[in-house]
């Protein structure tokens, strides 16, 4: 794993060393906003169809969404806990700690982790654990909730958020297919596995990219220190004991438990732009968590196996 890691860190920092040096004189938040909008309407919704389209759905991808759920719902309350201890805590900084402390980069991060690390097989599993369970509650209780800390005033409609997922639209349509049983056709899944194949390394840059402003936050340190435990170990570990509730066993629970362990997504930022949150102590826990999960995920996977 360590040496898949390497590699993925590798592009990751030659996104960070594009927004220092700018060799294309376009600053790096708009290289950014392209490159993750392209995949976020493009190149997403292609690998999302093309791998549930093929993949074995039935009972293991409920479980695989209850636990997903699990682990996200469990890092809220433990994250707001904490939060709620600290009676200084200013409503904006709150809700980025419990946004960041929540959702993990499953897909962007998790996919290429685990199809590299456990084999194509376990793909499905990255994009299962996203699609059915950690997007629809970002768009619906993570959307409410940023909304209620930020304080803007803005009141947003979780139903028209989801609506507007082309993601989420290529996981329904894809599931659907496979239930039904109506076989992939190679036109379309050649195309859209090509097309697919860009998301990995496009988006592993645009989280360099993004790390920038989260070492200029490095100040904030401290304060995002409830995300590291929370987001690295804490969620994990609840994920892992609601494999033995689900009987999840094996090569998937290895798969599930390293989902729960990446490290903050990246794509929160725009949340916390939207509806005010602390864009600083956001952007600093995505980074501290990044570059920490490089030594905890090989300790959960030599823990697993």
């Amino acid at each position: 794993m360590l040496y898949t890691l390497i590699q993925m860190f590798v592009l990751i920092g030659l996104g960070l060393a594009w927004s220092w040096f700018t060799p294309g004189r376009i600053d790096s938040a708009v290289v950014r906003k392209v490159l993750t909008d392209i995949v976020y309407f493009l190149f997403l919704p292609a690998l999302v169809f093309n791998v549930l389209w093929k993949a074995d759905l039935g009972l293991d991808s409920v479980k695989i969404a209850f636990a997903a759920i699990s682990g996200v719902l469990a890092a809220l309350f433990v994250s707001w806990l904490i939060c709620s201890r600290c009676h200084k805590t200013n409503p904006k900084v709150t809700g980025a700690i419990l946004l960041a402390a929540s959702f993990p980069n499953a897909t962007y991060l998790g996919y290429p982790v685990l199809t590299k690390t456990l084999g194509n097989w376990a793909g499905p599993i990255a994009i299962q654990y996203d699609m059915f369970a950690c997007t629809p509650l970002l768009l619906t209780v993570g959307i409410l909730m940023s909304a209620h800390f930020g304080g803007t005033g803005k009141n947003p409609n979780p139903l028209m958020m989801l609506i507007k997922v082309p993601p989420l639209w290529a996981a329904i349509i894809a599931t659907g297919l496979n239930l039904a049983g109506v076989a992939p056709i190679s036109l379309f899944t050649d195309l859209f596995a090509m097309m697919g194949s860009s998301v990995i390394p496009i988006m592993l840059f645009a989280i360099g990219l993004a790390l920038k402003q989260g070492i200029n936050e490095i100040k904030h340190l401290p304060t995002v220190i409830p995300v590291i435990a929370v987001q690295l170990f804490i969620m994990p570990v609840v994920v892992l004991g609601s494999t033995y509730l689900l009987n999840i066993e094996g090569g998937l629970r290895t798969a599930v438990v390293l989902e729960a362990a990446m490290p903050s997504m990246a794509l929160g930022v725009v949340l916390c732009d939207r509806y005010g949150l602390n864009t600083g102590i956001y952007a600093a826990a995505v980074t501290a968590t990044t570059f920490l999960s490089l030594a905890t995920l090989p300790l959960w996977y030599g823990w697993l196996v």
